[in-house]
Protein backbone atom coordinates (compact mmCIF):
# COMPACT_ATOMS: atom_id res chain seq x y z
CA UNK A 1 0.00 0.00 0.00
CA UNK A 2 1.04 3.30 -0.81
CA UNK A 3 1.44 5.93 2.37
CA UNK A 4 0.07 9.48 2.07
CA UNK A 5 2.11 12.56 4.04
CA UNK A 6 -0.77 14.63 5.30
CA UNK A 7 -1.01 18.40 4.19
CA UNK A 8 -1.32 19.43 1.03
CA UNK A 9 1.22 21.17 -1.08
CA UNK A 10 2.15 22.71 -4.48
CA UNK A 11 3.71 21.02 -7.18
CA UNK A 12 6.67 23.79 -6.19
CA UNK A 13 6.72 22.93 -2.80
CA UNK A 14 6.96 18.82 -3.76
CA UNK A 15 9.98 19.25 -5.91
CA UNK A 16 11.46 21.43 -3.25
CA UNK A 17 10.68 19.02 -0.47
CA UNK A 18 11.97 16.13 -2.58
CA UNK A 19 14.71 14.33 -0.65
CA UNK A 20 17.97 13.40 -2.46
CA UNK A 21 19.18 10.05 -2.70
CA UNK A 22 16.93 8.62 -0.01
CA UNK A 23 16.50 5.08 -1.91
CA UNK A 24 12.14 6.26 -1.42
CA UNK A 25 10.55 7.55 -4.74
CA UNK A 26 7.17 9.59 -4.09
CA UNK A 27 4.56 11.22 -6.41
CA UNK A 28 2.30 13.71 -5.90
CA UNK A 29 -1.12 13.16 -6.54
CA UNK A 30 -3.23 16.47 -6.27
CA UNK A 31 -1.34 17.87 -3.60
CA UNK A 32 -0.90 15.20 -1.66
CA UNK A 33 2.83 13.68 -1.18
CA UNK A 34 2.42 9.93 -1.92
CA UNK A 35 5.16 7.47 -0.29
CA UNK A 36 5.70 4.97 -3.38
CA UNK A 37 5.69 1.00 -2.08
CA UNK A 38 8.89 -1.00 -2.10
CA UNK A 39 7.95 -3.07 -5.22
CA UNK A 40 7.73 -6.79 -5.51
CA UNK A 41 9.88 -8.95 -7.14
CA UNK A 42 7.86 -9.87 -9.72
CA UNK A 43 6.69 -6.33 -10.24
CA UNK A 44 9.88 -4.96 -10.96
CA UNK A 45 10.98 -8.12 -13.31
CA UNK A 46 7.82 -7.08 -15.58
CA UNK A 47 9.04 -3.30 -15.29
CA UNK A 48 12.80 -4.42 -16.35
CA UNK A 49 11.50 -6.90 -19.32
CA UNK A 50 9.60 -4.25 -20.93
CA UNK A 51 12.12 -1.58 -20.52
CA UNK A 52 14.36 -3.86 -22.49
CA UNK A 53 12.38 -4.67 -25.35
CA UNK A 54 10.79 -1.52 -25.80
CA UNK A 55 14.91 0.09 -25.78
CA UNK A 56 15.80 -2.90 -27.80
CA UNK A 57 13.06 -1.47 -30.29
CA UNK A 58 13.78 2.45 -30.80
CA UNK A 59 17.13 2.04 -31.02
CA UNK A 60 16.72 -0.61 -33.67
CA UNK A 61 14.55 1.98 -35.26
CA UNK A 62 17.35 4.48 -34.85
CA UNK A 63 14.87 7.15 -32.79
CA UNK A 64 15.78 9.96 -31.07
CA UNK A 65 14.30 8.36 -27.70
CA UNK A 66 15.76 7.08 -24.83
CA UNK A 67 14.65 5.53 -21.31
CA UNK A 68 14.22 7.17 -17.41
CA UNK A 69 13.31 6.03 -14.46
CA UNK A 70 13.58 9.54 -12.35
CA UNK A 71 11.79 11.74 -14.53
CA UNK A 72 8.91 13.32 -13.11
CA UNK A 73 6.03 13.83 -15.25
CA UNK A 74 3.95 16.82 -14.55
CA UNK A 75 0.37 17.59 -15.91
CA UNK A 76 0.31 21.09 -16.77
CA UNK A 77 -1.01 23.66 -14.17
CA UNK A 78 -1.75 20.96 -11.80
CA UNK A 79 -0.32 20.04 -8.36
CA UNK A 80 0.95 16.21 -9.42
CA UNK A 81 3.97 14.80 -10.43
CA UNK A 82 4.21 11.42 -11.31
CA UNK A 83 7.69 8.77 -12.26
CA UNK A 84 6.65 6.11 -14.61
CA UNK A 85 7.51 2.52 -14.21
CA UNK A 86 8.95 3.04 -17.75
CA UNK A 87 9.15 6.52 -19.85
CA UNK A 88 9.88 7.08 -22.82
CA UNK A 89 11.07 10.30 -23.52
CA UNK A 90 11.99 11.79 -27.61
CA UNK A 91 14.77 14.17 -26.93
CA UNK A 92 13.43 16.34 -30.09
CA UNK A 93 10.87 18.27 -28.38
CA UNK A 94 12.77 18.31 -24.82
CA UNK A 95 13.89 21.53 -25.44
CA UNK A 96 10.78 22.94 -25.50
CA UNK A 97 10.39 21.69 -21.75
CA UNK A 98 10.64 24.97 -19.47
CA UNK A 99 12.03 22.82 -16.24
CA UNK A 100 13.44 20.27 -18.24
CA UNK A 101 17.56 21.05 -17.70
CA UNK A 102 17.10 21.90 -14.25
CA UNK A 103 15.09 19.58 -12.76
CA UNK A 104 14.34 17.08 -15.11
CA UNK A 105 11.14 17.44 -15.14
CA UNK A 106 8.19 17.00 -18.56
CA UNK A 107 4.87 18.36 -19.00
CA UNK A 108 4.18 18.21 -22.94
CA UNK A 109 2.54 15.06 -24.19
CA UNK A 110 4.76 14.74 -27.45
CA UNK A 111 7.61 14.46 -25.32
CA UNK A 112 6.28 11.44 -24.40
CA UNK A 113 5.87 8.71 -27.13
CA UNK A 114 4.95 6.19 -24.38
CA UNK A 115 4.23 5.58 -20.53
CA UNK A 116 4.06 2.67 -18.73
CA UNK A 117 2.68 1.86 -15.44
CA UNK A 118 2.97 -1.77 -13.63
CA UNK A 119 -0.13 -2.37 -11.71
CA UNK A 120 0.28 -2.68 -7.97
CA UNK A 121 -1.96 -2.66 -4.70
CA UNK A 122 -2.85 1.27 -5.65
CA UNK A 123 -4.36 0.11 -8.81
CA UNK A 124 -6.69 3.04 -9.02
CA UNK A 125 -3.98 5.56 -9.28
CA UNK A 126 -3.22 3.56 -12.76
CA UNK A 127 -6.91 3.08 -13.96
CA UNK A 128 -8.07 6.71 -13.19
CA UNK A 129 -5.83 8.98 -12.18
CA UNK A 130 -3.13 9.08 -14.15
CA UNK A 131 -5.14 7.63 -16.73
CA UNK A 132 -7.23 10.93 -17.02
CA UNK A 133 -3.70 12.79 -16.35
CA UNK A 134 -2.04 11.58 -19.36
CA UNK A 135 -4.81 11.43 -21.23
CA UNK A 136 -5.21 15.00 -20.97
CA UNK A 137 -1.59 15.95 -21.03
CA UNK A 138 -1.70 14.30 -24.71
CA UNK A 139 -0.17 11.20 -24.35
CA UNK A 140 0.52 9.90 -27.54
CA UNK A 141 0.29 5.71 -25.91
CA UNK A 142 0.13 4.66 -22.01
CA UNK A 143 0.04 1.14 -21.14
CA UNK A 144 -1.63 0.03 -17.83
CA UNK A 145 0.06 -3.65 -17.37
CA UNK A 146 -1.70 -5.71 -15.00
CA UNK A 147 0.25 -8.76 -14.37
CA UNK A 148 -1.75 -10.03 -11.10
CA UNK A 149 -4.91 -8.88 -12.03
CA UNK A 150 -5.50 -6.25 -9.47
CA UNK A 151 -7.52 -3.60 -11.27
CA UNK A 152 -11.03 -3.57 -10.83
CA UNK A 153 -13.79 -5.77 -12.47
CA UNK A 154 -14.68 -3.40 -14.85
CA UNK A 155 -11.36 -2.91 -16.79
CA UNK A 156 -9.84 -6.72 -16.66
CA UNK A 157 -12.99 -8.86 -16.61
CA UNK A 158 -15.09 -11.25 -14.23
CA UNK A 159 -13.39 -13.41 -13.46
CA UNK A 160 -10.28 -10.86 -13.13
CA UNK A 161 -7.22 -11.96 -15.69
CA UNK A 162 -3.59 -10.55 -16.01
CA UNK A 163 -4.47 -7.79 -18.62
CA UNK A 164 -2.87 -5.15 -20.80
CA UNK A 165 -4.54 -2.23 -21.51
CA UNK A 166 -3.01 -0.03 -24.48
CA UNK A 167 -4.55 3.41 -24.55
CA UNK A 168 -3.76 5.40 -27.99
CA UNK A 169 -4.70 8.95 -27.91
CA UNK A 170 -7.39 9.29 -30.90
CA UNK A 171 -8.84 13.19 -31.23
CA UNK A 172 -7.37 14.05 -27.82
CA UNK A 173 -9.33 10.60 -26.09
CA UNK A 174 -7.99 7.91 -24.98
CA UNK A 175 -9.11 4.38 -27.19
CA UNK A 176 -8.19 1.59 -25.13
CA UNK A 177 -7.35 -2.33 -26.44
CA UNK A 178 -7.10 -5.42 -24.00
CA UNK A 179 -4.70 -7.84 -24.88
CA UNK A 180 -4.54 -11.22 -22.67
CA UNK A 181 -2.73 -14.61 -22.88
CA UNK A 182 -1.09 -15.06 -26.73
CA UNK A 183 -2.88 -12.05 -27.97
CA UNK A 184 -0.07 -9.84 -30.47
CA UNK A 185 -0.03 -6.38 -28.20
CA UNK A 186 -0.61 -3.58 -30.74
CA UNK A 187 1.14 -0.33 -30.52
CA UNK A 188 0.63 2.40 -32.24
CA UNK A 189 4.18 4.48 -31.32
CA UNK A 190 5.95 0.51 -31.91
CA UNK A 191 4.33 -0.82 -34.62
CA UNK A 192 6.58 -3.74 -35.54
CA UNK A 193 6.74 -4.63 -31.90
CA UNK A 194 6.83 -8.68 -31.50
CA UNK A 195 5.40 -8.92 -27.91
CA UNK A 196 1.95 -10.80 -26.41
CA UNK A 197 1.04 -10.50 -22.55
CA UNK A 198 1.77 -13.88 -21.78
CA UNK A 199 5.65 -13.28 -22.54
CA UNK A 200 5.69 -10.07 -20.09
CA UNK A 201 3.90 -11.70 -17.22
CA UNK A 202 6.14 -14.86 -17.65
CA UNK A 203 9.30 -12.59 -16.96
CA UNK A 204 8.01 -11.94 -13.18
CA UNK A 205 7.67 -15.89 -13.16
CA UNK A 206 11.71 -16.44 -13.22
Amino acid sequence: MTQAIPKLVTFEEFVDWLPENSGVRYELHNGDIVEMAQPVGEHEEVKGFLARKVTVEFDRLDLSYFMSNQVIVRPPEKDSGYIPDVLVLNRTYLENEKLWKKQSIVSLGASIPLAIEVVSTNWRDDYYLKYADYEEMGIPEYWIVDYAALGGRNFIGNPKEPTISVCNLVDGEYQISKFRYSDAIISQTFPELNLTPNQIFQAGMI
